[in-house]
This record gives structure tokens, sequence and C-alpha cells, in this order.
């Protein structure tokens, strides 16, 4: 089992920058993917970026290439998964969440087995 916390959620107007947190715990010792997936009111949901908790096989939204970058760090209890966001747009405005799913190719059409609870990023034009 996986628990996964997010934060650095928050308001800020358009070509501004913000980092997202998610702490993993529980059953962590294993190599697994993680990623960040965001959705908005009346939008379905949309992957933003990926990667496998070994290292490697990072995945980027079209959408977001080039303005956000996924990065881990780990130590022996927890991951902690990072999502910067520079360049922001109006259109980054949704929920962030963060999810863990046992894969390693980190493939778009993976299942995800764990969720966080979201965190809200909003840009203001």
């Amino acid at each position: 089992q996986v628990q996964l916390a997010e934060s650095g959620g928050g308001s800020v107007q358009a070509g501004g920058s913000l980092r997202l947190s998610c702490v993993a715990s529980g059953s962590t010792t294993s190599r697994y993917c993680m990623g960040w997936f965001r959705q908005a009111p009346g939008k379905e949901r949309e992957r933003v970026a990926a990667m496998w908790t070994g290292g490697g096989n990072i995945h980027y939204a079209d959408s977001v290439k080039g303005r956000f970058a996924i990065s881990i760090s780990q130590d022996d209890a927890k991951n902690t998964l990072y999502l910067q966001m520079n360049s922001l747009r109006p259109e980054d405005t949704s929920m962030y969440y963060c999810a863990a799913w046992r894969s390693w190719a980190c493939a778009a059409r993976d299942p995800v087995d764990y969720w966080g609870k979201g965190t809200l990023v909003t840009i203001s034009s």
C-alpha cells in the first residue's frame, strides 16, 4: 500500500512558476511509476508527466513539454515526487493529482494503483 500526499498548489499570474510536491509513503521499497495528472471542471483527466522511480522513462504531455519538469528524490523511507511548472498559462488551471502504479515503462495506458487527494493550481491572466 502506498500513500500519496500532494502540496505546493496555489494561485499565480500567467508566466509565473510553481513547484508541486508529492510524498509517497508506505510500501515504497520497490520500483514503480509515479506521475502527475490534472483535471479541470468539465474536462477529461490528463496525464501531465510521469517517470519511473528508478530514474528514467520520463514522459510529458505535449501541452507542457518545455515548461514543466518532473523529478524525484529518495531517502530510506519514502519517495518525493516534484513537478516544477514554469511559464504557467491560464489553461494550466486545474486540480493536480499525484499517482503511483506498478509499472516500469510508465505507459499512458497503464492503470493507476494509487491516487493522492489533489492540490489546486490557479493561473490568472
